[in-house]
């Protein structure tokens, strides 16, 4: 496994730099005590081969390649060194080089090994149910789509599935970040990796071991460290070009001392040193080491980032649009409020529940999701009839009662009674779905029936503007009063609400917010496809176990909670200002030691400290990212 080779890299990194470290030791120690000659080279020469071998080996590599890169400069100017007879500052530069080196691949595998931790948390094995009702104990990569695995109290979910039997509540941080565990009810789909808690289940397996959301996730990151970040592309491509003038520049400058009547010792010295200070290390891995901190850090809380270049765009969009349906709200009809004009509350659900028991449509399951959560009984209705547009008629209890729109009640010669008026106008005000209820003779009721605004929302609204994004926009192909409605909840202002669109629509508005800047687009991953890839961030929400949502959209949010979204923008800010904040210290750093190399006569172990410091100063800035802050930090 990849995580196994880096941890045997690391372990052969750290060996070359001890026997690197302890062959420099020998040097000084024996060339202070008058040692012979040969024992003190011999100490040098242990540092120079194990120290500088490897960096020879990579430089050798990219010449074959046609490039130049800083190992290439690092073992010309040890070389150079021990040319001059400065053998002892040669193998202080390697020393500290390859101790650099093996810090820096210690502190970026920290962000890879953030990831990895996913796959340790998967158990090898499943107890999958037999035919007879017996259970084999099997390997996770045995199972098959259709399979019931049982689950015990306690235990990590083997694969990604559908509770079959019975309920418990399932801690979901390692996937989706939740930090409150989730109740499960059988018909609720749960993820591999997963922590069940105090109930007993059985899952159906709904996908293979190389499917389910973890190991999309370790799949998605790995593949999102491969791909560069703009920054992080400039960044290379200067390293590069930048390497070939600072070997140039140095062979100017042994030119130019040596023109002016510098011993040839004495110059090819200052040129080794100039080699090291002017070696752009700390610049090339600037980016890196914010970006990769980054992207594993969102990992862990439950945001997928398809690569640097959208975790980079995404903290600098100043327009954030939302889908209405489904991200703003949960995209789950259900009754919000019922209001009766004779009798109960109750009585009037019943025959709603009656006239709407064999429907299918997302209103009539509202109300009977309504009827069982206050435990009510419905009636009996025969003879149900659909009226397309308005409603349904039928008859319970020997009378002919119907519910539907206005248009079914004026239909029907009815008017609403004066108990009623009030009640009905706010809610058509509100932008409702509303459901009349009645019989023959009279209006009986009304209940309305809303898709609910997500309780993160009006609170990630107002955080993301406090973290920096200038607009909010809303973009819905709902009517405007419904659209008001959920605006208001929220905290979007009118100008920023655009309803009535149909998917083109969505387009020309996204097209018309990128003119002021950079856009992120937060929807569904499926509905809104075409709006995700036009805005130059697409974020999917809600994307545990969607593969559709994951591949649609640049950003993922696994959990529905916008609360994510604000951790997401303001964990990109930070990269973005860490990015910033390390390529302006490296550069920094690097004008002023070829300064002082120049002018101020700097010594090669100076150089080497300065240099190597500094490299591991941007890793370290970098790697603050992967200590959690809050919301709100």
């Amino acid at each position: 496994m990849d995580h196994e080779f880096d941890a045997r890299a690391l372990r052969r990194d750290a060996l070359l730099t001890t026997v690197t470290g302890a062959g420099l030791l020998s040097g000084v120690i024996t060339g202070l005590t008058d040692a012979a000659p040969w024992l003190v080279g011999a100490g040098y020469l242990i540092a120079y081969l194990a120290g500088g071998l490897p960096a020879a080996t990579e430089a050798l590599r990219s010449l074959s390649k046609g490039r130049l890169d800083i190992d290439l400069l690092m073992v010309t100017a040890a070389l150079a060194a021990a040319a001059v007879g400065e053998a002892r500052d040669g193998a202080i530069l390697l020393f500290l080089f390859s101790l650099a080196g093996t810090l820096e691949n210690y502190a970026m595998g920290r962000t890879k090994r953030a990831v990895d931790a996913l796959l340790q948390l998967r158990p090898d094995v499943a107890r999958r149910r037999r035919e007879d009702g017996g259970t084999d104990t099997v390997a996770v990569d045995e199972l098959r789509i259709g399979d019931v695995v049982l689950v015990s109290p306690g235990e990590r979910l083997p694969s990604d599935g559908r509770v079959a039997e019975g309920s418990s509540a399932v801690d979901q941080a390692a996937i989706t970040g939740e930090s409150v565990p989730v109740d499960k009810q059988v018909g609720d789909d749960v993820f591999a990796a997963t922590v069940n808690g105090q109930g007993a289940i059985a899952i159906e397996v709904t996908k293979l071991a190389g499917e389910t959301t973890v190991a999309r996730m370790i799949a998605l990151v790995t593949e999102a460290r491969s791909q560069r970040s703009p920054s992080q592309r400039i960044g290379e491509w200067f390293g590069r070009r930048y390497t070939v003038l600072v070997l140039a520049g140095s062979a100017l400058a042994l030119l130019v001392l040596l023109g002016i009547g510098r011993e040839f010792g004495s110059a090819l010295y200052t040129t080794a040193t100039l080699l090291v200070a002017a070696s752009p290390c700390a610049v090339v891995i600037s980016v890196p080491a914010a970006v990769l901190s980054a992207l594993a850090a969102a990992a862990r809380g439950g945001v997928l980032f398809k690569g640097g270049g959208a975790l980079e765009t995404l903290g600098r969009s100043v327009t954030l649009a939302f889908d209405k349906t489904g991200t703003l709200t949960s995209g789950r009809l259900v009754v919000t409020e019922v209001v009766s004009a004779v009798g109960s509350t109750d009585a009037l659900l019943a025959l709603a529940g009656a006239l709407e028991e064999r429907s299918e449509h997302p209103i009539a399951k509202a109300v009977l999701n309504e009827v069982e959560r206050r435990g009510v009984t419905p009636g009996r209705a025969l003879g149900t009839t659909a009226v397309p547009g308005q409603g349904v008629q039928a008859s319970v209890d020997g009378r002919n009662v119907w519910a539907g729109t206005r248009r079914l009640m004026d239909s029907l010669g009815l008017v609403l009674p004066q108990e009623l008026e009030e009640p009905v106008r706010a809610m058509e005000s509100r932008g409702v779905s509303l459901m009349l209820v009645g019989d023959e003779t009279a209006v009986r009721g009304a209940l309305a029936v809303e898709d609910t605004v997500r309780p993160s929302a009006a609170e990630a609204v107002a955080g993301l503007r406090a973290a920096g994004v200038r607009r909010v926009a809303m973009l819905t192909g709902d009517h405007d009063g419904v659209a008001m409605a959920v605006a208001t909840r929220v905290g979007l202002a009118r100008e920023d609400v655009h309803a009535n669109l149909l998917p083109e629509d969505k387009l020309r508005v996204v097209s018309a917010l990128r003119e002021e800047g950079p856009v992120a687009y937060v929807g569904d991953g499926v509905n809104d496809a075409a709006a995700l890839a036009r805005a130059d961030v697409g974020i999917a929400m809600g994307a545990a176990g969607s593969d559709v949502a994951i591949e649609t959209a640049d950003v993922a949010l696994l959990a529905d909670d916008l609360g994510r979204l604000e951790v997401a923008y303001r964990l990109s800010r930070r990269a973005n200002r860490i990015v910033r904040q390390n390529l302006a210290f490296a550069v920094s750093a690097m004008v002023v030691l070829v300064a002082l190399t120049l002018f101020g006569g700097l010594t090669l172990p100076l150089a080497v400290v300065g240099h190597e410091g500094g490299t591991l100063l941007v890793v370290a800035n970098g790697l603050r990212l992967l200590i959690p802050q809050r919301a709100s930090a």
